[in-house]
């Protein structure tokens, strides 16, 4: 490092560590978005043989009015980038869950459609996946600490928003 850096350090105040209440709390976030990722990725998979990505884009298809949607909506919906979706979508497609079809209205995007199997399958996965979903993360929470929870999450993605670079 040199002198200059040093200086330079000096005069610009650099954000602080978090206290040990806050890196606690995180740690419990962390720890239960990953326990409840593990849980529900482990029911899917015996009991449907799906990914929980799998289901994901299943699960958004069959909530359009014609189980279709552009390509790039359903990458924003799910937080996805294109290769990510394409590689994917690709996989079940080999396996008849969606097709891909050209878009009407742009030659450039495509569109990812569910098919009668793609239906079949996720309308068989859904009661069993939201039984484990109430399980794990509804049922040991009472009705005002759900509201809580849901006030919480409101403002917390409120400020991604916001703040979203």
């Amino acid at each position: 490092m040199t002198r200059q850096q040093n200086r330079y350090d000096w005069c610009v105040s650099r954000p602080k560590r978090l206290t040990e209440d806050q890196r606690l709390l995180w740690k419990a976030y962390r720890d239960l978005f990953q326990g409840l990722s593990s849980a529900l990725q482990d029911q899917l998979q015996s009991d449907t043989a799906l990914s929980g990505s799998e289901y994901s884009v299943l699960a958004a298809l069959s909530h359009t009015p014609d189980g279709v949607l552009r390509a790039r909506e359903l990458g924003a919906e799910l937080g996805w980038d294109r290769s990510r979706l394409s590689h994917l979508v690709r996989r079940m497609e080999n396996r008849g869950l969606v097709t891909r079809e050209e878009c009407s209205e742009d030659a450039r995007g495509s569109m990812v459609r569910l098919t009668d199997d793609g239906t079949a399958t996720v309308e068989e996965a859904a009661p069993e996946h939201s039984e484990a979903i109430r399980r794990y993360f509804f049922n040991p929470l009472s009705k005002e600490q759900l509201e809580t929870l849901a006030a919480v999450f409101d403002r917390l993605l409120d400020n991604l928003a916001r703040n979203k670079k």
